[in-house]
């Protein structure tokens, strides 16, 4: 952050008609070392930023020239234009957020996110970056769990803390961590929502429904992995079992249209696709990408049209607001900086599918 308090105090000095001779002389200095601020070649001492706030009668945020609104405003730009870059250039954004801990080293936000551009991952972590930002990254998580108050802030912390103690070995330690600060499945924040309202009142039934529509979600997610990752299941069983469930889901969903069902095929679709292009122990083939493509985008198809009219559904579902949810997922699909997924996009019968979901939509 700029620091312009010689440019404050000149102004402040010219405001009250006051010369730099009168300046000095109450502050007990010499006219040059007032001069010396006001041309920002120096600053005050620290000892004198009181007294010469009392003297021209404003508080030391105003002598130093911070604005906290407009500070925060400044931050709160800084990362919405992070998290525009971090899909489509994760070098820029890093940049952007890596630049903006140097000026605001202080601020629990960019800290937070300063803290994970570091490219560790929260899920299946790089242990031998954790080890590299070990003692940086420590410090990081001490300061936001000793000073913030944000409770979501404070958690990622505690997250970062429990993978850099696991990547040292200790982890029993990281797994003790997850068990008091983060609680059971019973105790999240949406459950306690849930259970705040009456049964009979519009709150609850709010709440059921949100919790159902990302439950499920969460499960169909864990439903894919467990197949997948199991090193008993051959891959062809693995990935036509997987892609039966979805079909038959997908099928009673289009039946009793049912967004419960349709949000499981379209996570059981995803979550596939996800996996076959980014795990190289299994990769899947073209042929099974380009099928499964086709399968995940005629879902989402669907499901689109439940999302415009269903604003629960949205918000349970995208954690955002989108006009077009088959537009925001083909270009998801398409920005994806993996590389087998960019090799993809040189096949023309992948390509032929992609373009077949833009023309109707």
């Amino acid at each position: 952050m700029t620091i312009t308090i010689g440019t404050n105090i000149k102004r402040l000095r010219s405001e009250n008609g006051i010369t730099q001779e009168q300046l000095a002389e109450a502050m007990n200095i010499s006219c040059a070392a007032v001069s010396k601020w006001e041309r920002g070649e120096t600053y005050p001492d620290i000892t004198m930023l009181q007294p010469l706030a009392f003297y021209f009668g404003v508080t030391l945020d105003e002598l130093m020239g911070y604005d906290k609104e407009k500070v925060n405003e400044q931050i709160e730009h800084i990362i919405e234009k992070y998290w525009k870059c971090l899909r489509n250039d994760w070098k820029k954004a890093n940049n952007i957020i890596t630049d903006a801990y140097r000026e605001f080293p202080n601020d629990y936000r960019i800290m937070n996110y300063y803290m994970w551009s570091r490219g560790i991952e929260d899920a299946e972590p790089d242990l031998e970056k954790a080890l590299a930002y070990k003692d940086e990254l420590s410090q990081i998580c001490d300061k936001i769990i000793g000073g913030c108050t944000d409770g979501l802030l404070r958690l990622s912390a505690w997250k970062m803390k429990a993978i850099l103690l696991h990547a040292e070995g200790k982890t029993q330690e990281a797994l003790q961590i997850h068990t008091e600060k983060c609680g059971s499945w019973w105790n999240t924040s949406e459950q306690m929502h849930e259970q705040l309202f009456k049964k009979d009142r519009p709150e609850f039934l709010y709440w059921v429904k949100h919790n159902m529509y990302e439950l499920v979600d969460f499960a169909a997610d864990k439903l894919v992995k467990s197949y997948f990752f199991d090193p008993n299941i051959p891959y062809d069983k693995m990935v036509g079992t997987v892609e039966k469930l979805g079909e038959e889901v997908f099928k009673s969903g289009k039946e009793f249209s049912e967004p419960y069902l349709l949000i499981q095929a379209k996570t059981i679709f995803g979550r596939l696709l996800n996996d076959l292009k980014s795990r190289g122990n299994r990769g899947g083939t073209e042929k099974d990408i380009i099928r499964i493509t086709d399968k995940y985008l005629s879902v989402v198809a669907v499901l689109s049209d439940y999302v415009k009219n269903d604003e629960l559904l949205m918000d349970a579902l995208l954690h955002h607001h989108t006009e077009d949810f088959l537009k925001d997922t083909i270009d998801s699909l398409m920005t994806w900086k993996n590389p087998r997924n960019i090799e993809m996009q040189r096949n023309e019968e992948y390509m032929n599918v992609i373009d077949k979901y833009r023309k109707n939509r």
